[in-house]
């Protein structure tokens, strides 16, 4: 398995990611066109595809923090899924930046919702705030209630969230 860092140039990558993306995640969850493409240009923003034997099975949209990796987009392609890429995908990447931190939707949500959540808990992540609101994405999109979990024991939540902010949505 391989991460390979997209950049502004691999149109067709590229694109097959952002419609994937578009079609995975709810407007009010995702950035829009312009955002997006502003990834490529920011200095600690990176979008990995992920390779296994040659082939794409999905992508990570990543931000480097100053002690941890932010992921804030995880995809698996549909035509993948169930197959066990997400564990390895997570495992192989917690050896590359072991310090990871993400957000999800609260358990209650949904049976989807309490899935991902027993999927990332079962991969090494544990719930550091219940009561986590992730910034809006933009004009009419709302902000929403999500639960952030980490891969490794931190000291400072308050600390962590107000990165998050700052660096990642600071700037919508």
């Amino acid at each position: 398995m391989e991460f390979r860092i997209i950049n502004i140039d691999d149109n067709k990558l590229r694109e097959d990611i952002y419609t994937s993306y578009c079609r995975s995640f709810p407007e009010a969850e995702r950035r829009n066109d312009d955002q997006f493409i502003s990834l490529f240009g920011h200095p600690v923003a990176r979008i990995f595809s992920i390779t296994d034997e040659e082939e794409s099975v999905g992508y990570l949209i990543t931000w480097s923090l100053s002690r941890a990796v932010f992921i804030e987009h995880f995809e698996i392609f549909e035509q993948f899924r169930n197959r066990k890429y997400g564990s390895r995908v997570l495992a192989t990447f917690s050896e590359i930046h072991p310090r990871l931190v993400l957000e999800t939707e609260p358990a209650h949500l949904d049976k989807v919702a309490e899935r991902r959540v027993g999927f990332y808990d079962r991969n090494g992540f544990e719930i550091i705030d219940k009561n986590y609101r992730q910034p809006s994405y933009g004009d009419g999109k709302s902000a929403l209630d999500l639960w952030l979990m980490t891969n490794y024991k931190h000291d400072d939540t308050a600390e962590l969230i107000r990165e998050i902010y700052e660096t990642v949505y600071g700037g919508l």
